[in-house]
């Protein structure tokens, strides 16, 4: 395989969360969202499907999607950057900001593509560790570096820098950085109101967790338009489908329904993180659609395996093995985890 880049074969491929291939799971190991989408959303990609033709190309900008974009977050369209779910836009602002030799600083641990994109450009990771409150880490506020990543709420803890903290942090920092804001629905506050006093900002979003599309693959990017100007330039020609546009376009219209499903899973997830504590599991502080649990330092594998006998899937990492990383289901759902974990902590003891 010596055709293959050197920095390509040294590296390990970024893991996705598990995706079962039969039937009667309960999926709790990839943050989506346990409720569909509001009904709108499907009527419209119907409709669509039957009046309309797939032969053609998508406005390649997703100009219509853009503009509810800006009805909704109050940026103009030139603001904005669609794209094929949030990790496309990561991909592209690695390709423009970061190449062979250069540094991209994050807090750590954090979401692991990261160090994929980061290798893929020959650049170089810093990854800075959190301190034990999960607070900006004062060498990753200071660092000198090419690009620098902020995951907001911060995944897989789920804790959340105030905006106070992110402010500083740009103020601080002379390089682009790139705050992704996958899971911030969940959160207080975003960093979106920063963004026209700091042009050094970038902020990344997805449809995927609270509006439930994570099947249609759709982000933006919120950047000055001078910024994004240059990343267009690395963009594909056709990047986002026009059943994703479509979809997107009904969803954003869609808000409100959205906003309660979130309502609905911040409500579960505080009563989880309550009987979570009850078992004996110190849960970080979330603000996301999921919870991070920890027990007595012990290797959680033999749990995360007898609950996917049980067929529930939560995320356990090799990495990081005294840890789970659980979605916030339904009610009903989380009303059978709980059981099992209980019933197996038991077995055990």
């Amino acid at each position: 395989m010596s055709f293959v880049r050197e920095a390509v074969r040294k590296m390990e491929g970024y893991i996705p969360g598990e995706q079962p291939q039969e039937e009667g799971y309960i999926k709790l190991n990839t943050n989506e969202n346990p409720y569909p989408p509001s009904p709108r959303v499907v009527e419209r990609l119907i409709e669509f499907l039957s009046h309309s033709s797939l032969a053609l190309y998508p406005q390649p900008l997703s100009d219509r999607v853009r503009e509810k974009i800006e009805k909704i977050y109050g940026f103009p369209r030139e603001w904005v950057m669609v794209g094929n779910g949030s990790d496309e836009l990561l991909n592209l602002v690695f390709r423009v900001f970061a190449g062979k030799g250069d540094v991209v600083a994050y807090p750590f641990p954090t979401y692991t593509l990261y160090r994929t994109l980061a290798l893929l450009q020959e650049a170089t990771p810093w990854e800075i560790l959190f301190p034990d409150d999960f607070s900006l880490p004062g060498e990753f506020v200071t660092a000198r570096a090419n690009l620098k990543i902020l995951c907001n709420p911060n995944s897989p803890t789920g804790t959340y820098v105030p905006l106070g903290e992110v402010e500083n942090l740009l103020r601080r920092s002379s390089c682009p950085v790139l705050v992704d804001e996958a899971y911030v629905d969940f959160a207080p506050e975003s960093a979106l109101p920063l963004l026209s006093r700091f042009p050094n900002l970038l902020v990344a979003r997805t449809l995927s967790k609270s509006f439930s599309l994570a099947g249609l693959r759709i982000g933006f990017l919120f950047a000055h338009p001078e910024v994004l100007r240059e990343i267009l330039k690395a963009k594909d020609s056709y990047n986002v489908s026009t059943l994703s546009q479509i979809g997107a376009e009904m969803a954003l219209e869609e808000i409100e329904y959205a906003m309660k499903n979130v309502a609905k899973i911040k409500s579960t997830r505080s009563w989880v993180i309550r009987e979570m504590e009850k078992m004996g599991f110190y849960v970080y502080p979330s603000q996301a659609n999921f919870v991070l649990v920890r027990r007595g330092g012990q290797d959680l594998r033999f749990l995360y395996e007898e609950l996917k006998r049980r067929k529930i899937l939560v995320r356990y990492f090799p990495e990081w093995p005294e840890y789970l990383r659980i979605t916030i289901g339904t009610d009903a759902q989380m009303e059978i985890l709980l059981h099992s974990m209980r019933e197996i902590i038991e077995g055990v003891a």
